[in-house]
């Protein structure tokens, strides 16, 4: 039996022909509501500086000591008990000040006894002398008389002299370590017992060593031209966190002669400590002036990569992007490299930044900010201070250490 289809209406009609349009309106509206897609990431920003040939200083770093500069040691002088200590451990002391007390009863009952002994003998020699203009006594009484009071007077001077030895004293002015010997300690007995050491720490030396075919090799380039002695002496002291102590020294001692067994000069420079900062033990590193290069360029030390093939840096092309240049370094100023081969001059070399940059992507060189005085980093020294702002120059005006 078939089944009969029902005529369509005006209403289904305009449904069945206005639907495809609704679909077709439905999914433009989803595809407005889709997400545009994400525009390119722009270039990593790297700090750089261009580098330029100047005048620069050339200085070494070389690992030395502190040692104090004066060290005297504290020793009993006479036998005794020790009563008291009179001073504070680690504290600063004068030249003069007692430090300990020994017990003093013997030594001032024999001063005494001696002072009695003088005003006898000088009362018979007073009293001989009128006798002998009348050859009432002998010369030989009267000369052993006096013999008899110089010696007297000799036994007071020994016996006051143990007796102010009873208040041990600093012998200098510094700062004293820890006491060796407690109260009620026997000191002196049979020898001079060290009961503590003072050591005078402002000023306070560096010693160091530099090899002597380095020493050789700089007097070479300055006796061709290649370079210029240094006008100055002063000389910069590192600390074991790397800072810059803030005062500037110079150099006090050079030695002679080359150490056979190490082929090193001996050298010592003094640094003021006002402050105590400087301890004697400490390990620290001395950086001073050998000479002047008027055409050199210089480079922050962390700009400067070791590989398989050697030395390199990174540079920003005119292009906009990282390129790896091959160079060799001759020397240093101060926390620069010199660089003796691969760079020309305008050259913008990577400093910061280095894990963004690989050679041939794009990156956005961006000149490298002068460091803040709350960086840690001294001032130059007045000597120096010419010399390091022309050097300042040749890495675009931008100190990179």
């Amino acid at each position: 039996m078939k089944r009969k289809i029902p005529p369509l209406t005006g209403g289904t009609l305009l449904a069945i022909l206005l639907f495809p349009a609704l679909l077709s309106g439905c999914g433009s509206g989803e595809a407005q509501q889709k997400p545009a897609s994400p525009a390119a990431a722009p270039p990593p920003e790297v700090d750089v500086v261009t580098v330029a040939a100047g005048p620069a200083v050339l200085t070494q770093d070389l690992p030395g000591r502190l040692q104090a500069y004066r060290t005297a040691q504290v020793r009993a002088r006479v036998e005794g008990i020790v009563e008291k200590r009179l001073f504070a451990e680690g504290s600063d002391v004068k030249a003069g000040d007692t430090l300990f007390q020994i017990d003093a009863r013997n030594y001032q009952a024999t001063y005494h006894s001696a002072r009695a002994d003088v005003a006898i003998a000088r009362q018979t020699v007073e009293r001989y002398k009128p006798l002998l203009d009348v050859k009432a006594v002998s010369r030989q009484e009267y000369d052993l008389a006096e013999a008899r009071l110089k010696q007297a007077e000799a036994a007071l001077s020994r016996a006051q002299l143990d007796w102010e030895n009873t208040h041990v004293p600093a012998s200098i002015a510094g700062r004293i370590g820890r006491a060796l010997v407690t109260e009620g300690a026997l000191v002196g007995k049979g020898e001079a017992t060290l009961l503590a050491t003072i050591e005078q720490l402002d000023p306070i030396y560096v010693n160091f060593t530099q090899p002597g075919a380095d020493m050789l090799r700089l007097r070479q380039a300055i006796k061709s031209g290649k370079l210029r002695r240094a006008e100055s002496a002063s000389v910069e002291l590192l600390l074991e966190d790397g800072s810059i102590y803030p005062k500037t020294g110079r150099i006090f001692f050079t030695d002679m002669s080359v150490d056979p067994s190490t082929g090193a000069v001996s050298l010592r420079a003094e640094f003021p400590n006002p402050q105590r900062e400087l301890l004697p033990g400490m390990f620290v590193r001395l950086r001073f002036p050998q000479a002047q290069a008027d055409n050199a360029i210089r480079v922050p030390q962390r700009a400067v990569q070791a590989g398989p093939q050697g030395q390199f840096v990174m540079i920003v092309t005119p292009d906009g992007k990282a390129a790896l240049l091959p160079i060799r370094t001759g020397g240093m100023a101060g926390g620069d490299f010199i660089v003796a081969e691969g760079l020309k001059g305008g050259e913008q070399v990577i400093v910061n930044g280095l894990q963004k940059a690989r050679p041939g992507t794009a990156v956005a060189g961006k000149p490298l900010a002068p460091p803040s005085a709350s960086s840690g980093q001294a001032k130059p020294s007045p000597a120096g201070e010419k010399g390091e702002s022309e050097a300042r120059q040749t890495v675009g005006g931008k100190k990179g250490n």
